[in-house]
């Protein structure tokens, strides 16, 4: 069983200014069996989705390893990616809802 609760997410900042309070809203964990998707949003508030001195990343935690960058969107629209994970996620966003969306597909037990 996978348990998405390993994942985490951390914010970046590449803010050349002083941070503010930043809240980051996930949701609870979700148990997945290998070979299947899903998808994580988290609500971002104090601060902008279109703010030119912000990217928002997702981090993972495999259990018992060392957290590990999974790719991240910047206010530009631009997205990176890790070169082992880029073939299985994505990060997408709606500046509407203020939400940052992680999705994975054909998730790993190591996931």
């Amino acid at each position: 069983m996978i348990s998405t609760s390993l994942l985490l997410l951390l914010l970046l900042l590449a803010a050349v200014h002083c941070v503010h309070c930043v809240e980051l809203i996930q949701p609870g964990s979700t148990v997945l069996t290998p070979g299947q998707s899903m998808t994580l949003t988290c609500k971002v508030t104090g601060y902008s989705l279109t703010d030119g001195s912000y990217c928002t990343a997702w981090i993972r935690q495999p259990a018992g390893k060392a957290l590990e960058w999974v790719g991240r969107i910047c206010s530009s629209g631009g997205t990176d990616y890790s070169e082992k994970l880029k073939s299985r996620f994505q990060v997408s966003r709606d500046m509407s809802s203020s939400t940052v969306t992680l999705t994975g597909q054909n998730m790993q037990t190591e996931d």
